[in-house]
């Protein structure tokens, strides 16, 4: 039996990366899928769903924005007939901008898009969800929202804040068979990621990339997929409020200097 059969998923920032990746594994896996992402590509994502005979709805709309995150939990609803699952997933990085230099504009955006976009999501997948006494909603948080060193301010706050509202979120629930967890990726390669690759295989040192954590390597969207599909799944049916880092260990030690090998 497929883990996901006779579920309906929405995923937001599905048009590349862990968004794509967990469509096309959630479909597989035989749910009905609704994928939402401000870039036109979300329609190859969902192309590539139908091609491997899935059934998907896409929309191309900013998930920031309440209308467009109603729109796309009501098309679930209408479409297939439920919501199970909400993969709050579209995020920015925003780039490493020096402390003097950093604007509060340039903090909205990132606060509106990563936080303020999941908070849209999970409050509205939790609105339908109650009502059906059961679901999993799924955020993206990050390793950055752990502690510092993974990513710049505004980034690594808003990703805190992912890890906060799940927390928060998981109690506001109390007693609703609603779950609410979080995913903290490390290092993946991923269309936010990918200047570090770009530029290091340009350099030549691309076999560094991911050389701080235990593994020694980069990730996978496909290894963050993973651990959705468990959240996603009745596999996690009693895990709720936490916040998993998928980030091959780098999470796991204060930073040290690697041994030589």
């Amino acid at each position: 039996m497929q883990r996901l059969e006779g579920k309906t998923a929405l995923i937001s920032g599905a048009a590349s990366g862990i968004g794509r990746a967990s469509a096309l594994l959630f479909a597989a896996e035989g749910a009905n899928l609704v994928v939402l992402d401000r870039a036109p590509a979300v329609e190859e994502t969902a192309s590539m769903v139908r091609n491997a005979g899935g059934k998907v709805v896409a929309l191309v709309k900013d998930s920031a924005d309440e209308a467009n995150v109603t729109l796309a939990i009501d098309t679930a609803v209408r479409e297939f007939g439920a919501l199970d699952v909400c993969f709050a997933n579209a995020g920015v990085s925003g780039g490493l901008v020096p402390l003097q230099e950093q604007t509060a504009e340039h903090w909205t955006e990132i606060l509106k898009i990563n936080l303020i976009g999941t908070f849209l999501a999970v409050k509205h997948a939790a609105r339908v969800m109650t009502a059906r006494r059961g679901g999993s909603i799924i955020c993206t948080a990050s390793v950055a929202g752990l502690r510092s060193g993974a990513g710049g301010s505004p980034y690594s706050a808003s990703k805190a804040g992912v890890i906060s509202l799940v927390q928060t979120t998981a109690w506001q629930l109390l007693g609703s068979g609603v779950r609410i967890n979080a995913i903290c990726p490390g290092l993946i390669e991923t269309g936010m990621t990918r200047p570090i690759f770009d530029q290091a295989r340009a350099r030549g040192t691309d076999h560094k990339i991911g050389q701080l954590n235990p593994l020694r390597r980069a990730g996978a969207p496909v290894e963050i997929a993973q651990m959705a599909l468990f959240l996603a799944s009745d596999d996690s049916s009693y895990v709720n409020g936490q916040a998993f880092p998928v980030d091959g260990g780098l999470s796991a030690s204060h930073p040290v200097v690697p041994p030589r090998i």
